[in-house]
């Protein structure tokens, strides 16, 4: 259970862009708010980004203030969701890859998920650091100069990574625990390994998942299909009693 009071008094930096993965932005968020920190959605523009749910639309959330406009010195850490989309854009960002940068440079927390180490490769941070990430991503992991790991939760210094949505329940208190500022950074090091083979499949919930999924059409005509029925139960409910025949 996520202590109340945990990260009271620290603020940190949620960086995501359209296209975030809903539920590892969410889930990490709810979860370090309730422990007590101050949570700004930094992002390219303004207004409210769009998550995902894989590739399908998903809710919104408010951003505090776009990249350009924040400070890195005003935040005790950075939090980088993952999804396809959403780090994507980001690492293309100057401003972004510059704003996460600082936050290796001054040695503080930087947790991220998924595909979120992309925006680490692309800042030039990953070089000699043990990592994991979303595993069809691991290649560019090796390639930007890291030691990659199929595990749930890896913490090598200031950088805690993690694979996906399956490994939040071992990710969100590990980096309650780095943004914390409880435990020395530096001490939670792995010692260096070989990289973990690249997966010879990709996961089996992901093909099935994507096999059946409605497509739009589809999920357009059920709704309409829903709307018609609630309309036609609501003029039912509503219409004057019929006359008995005499």
């Amino acid at each position: 259970m996520i202590e109340g009071t945990r990260l009271e008094g620290r603020h940190i930096a949620l960086l995501a862009a359209d296209g975030f993965e809903k539920v590892e932005l969410e889930v990490p968020l709810k979860a370090l708010r309730l422990a007590g920190a101050t949570v700004d959605i930094i992002s390219l523009r303004l207004g409210r980004i769009r998550g995902v749910n894989m590739h399908e639309p998903a809710g919104k959330v408010q951003v505090t203030m776009t990249v350009q406009e924040a400070d890195p010195k005003n935040y005790d850490g950075i939090f980088i969701p993952g999804g396809f989309i959403n780090p994507d854009l980001l690492r293309q960002s100057a401003e972004a890859r510059e704003f996460v940068h600082a936050f290796q440079v001054s040695g503080k927390p930087i947790a991220t998920i998924c595909h979120g180490p992309w925006v680490l490769a692309s800042a030039g941070m990953l070089r000699g650091r043990t990592i994991t990430s979303w595993p069809g991503i691991r290649d560019d992991m090796v390639n930007a100069g890291a030691t990659w790991l199929d595990q749930a939760v890896v913490w090598d210094g200031n950088i805690i990574t993690s694979r996906g949505p399956q490994d939040l329940m071992e990710f969100v208190p590990a980096i309650v625990e780095a943004f914390s500022g409880a435990a020395p950074l530096a001490e939670q090091a792995p010692a260096p390994m070989v990289s973990a083979p690249q997966r010879n499949e990709p996961p089996q919930a992901m093909l099935t998942a994507m096999k059946w999924m409605p497509t739009p059409a589809v999920r357009t005509a059920l709704g309409i299909g829903a709307i018609a029925l609630g309309a036609m139960a609501m003029r039912r409910r509503h219409a004057p009693p019929r006359q008995a025949r005499m």
